[in-house]
């Protein structure tokens, strides 16, 4: 049997954790020049690199997109239990059970919370959308503060009082970055769901086999 590489056993994460670090690291720099123009304009001082990562520009921007992501996938996850989609291979069979819904056993193999039982095992079998929520919301935090810095920034250089974060929650600015940003997750979710169902992409687990009747639900 031909030997595995490290690569090859994690391909998909390493590459995606890459363009991830890439695209990061792009914002960040992009974002500063863009904000240092921004306070050139309005004859402020510009800043340096690593002051502009602590500024509410880089925090809100970054953790727009993050709560959002979040928010889709841990959506997904819940509302796949019970919800399906005749010929998608996102969805599971409309007829017949599936792995996913069989009652955990403690074998010798299974993860340590099912070997324990109880308590363990109860938080463990919703652990996935436990912590995707948990993300969501530190990130919809993050954002909603990243946002309140920025927008008190642009108050104070235009000689403006800042405001308090409780005014700041109830105003467009905020709602309608947050919203921007879900009603483009919602939509890329439906996307794979319909497309799924007509389109084939021969080789990948999101796709049905080539062959495969439209009307097929499932890989």
């Amino acid at each position: 049997m031909k030997k595995q590489t490290f690569f090859y056993r994690n391909g998909v994460s390493l590459v995606f954790l890459s363009l991830f670090i890439m695209a990061l690291l792009g914002q960040a720099y992009s974002g500063w020049k863009e904000h240092n123009e921004e306070l050139t304009e309005e004859k402020a001082a510009p800043l340096n690199f690593t002051t502009y990562l602590h500024t509410g520009h880089f925090v809100s921007a970054t953790f727009e997109n993050f709560q959002s992501e979040f928010l889709q996938m841990a959506l997904y996850v819940v509302l796949t239990i019970g919800l399906r989609q005749k010929g998608s291979a996102e969805s599971k069979s409309l007829t017949e059970k599936e792995d996913v819904d069989r009652e955990p056993v403690a074998k010798k193999d299974a993860p340590w919370p099912v070997r324990k039982g109880g308590t363990w095992l109860f938080f463990y079998s919703y652990s996935l959308s436990i912590v995707f929520f948990l993300l969501f919301f530190a990130s919809w935090g993050m954002h909603l503060y990243g946002s309140w810095m920025d927008h008190n920034a642009e108050r104070v250089i235009k000689g403006k009082l800042p405001e308090g974060i409780g005014a700041f929650f109830i105003a467009p600015r905020f709602w309608f970055e947050t919203f921007q940003n879900w009603q483009s997750e919602f939509l890329s979710v439906f996307s794979i769901v319909v497309l799924s169902i007509f389109l084939r992409q021969k080789g990948s687990p999101e796709s049905k086999p080539v062959d495969a009747s439209h009307m097929e639900t499932g890989k």
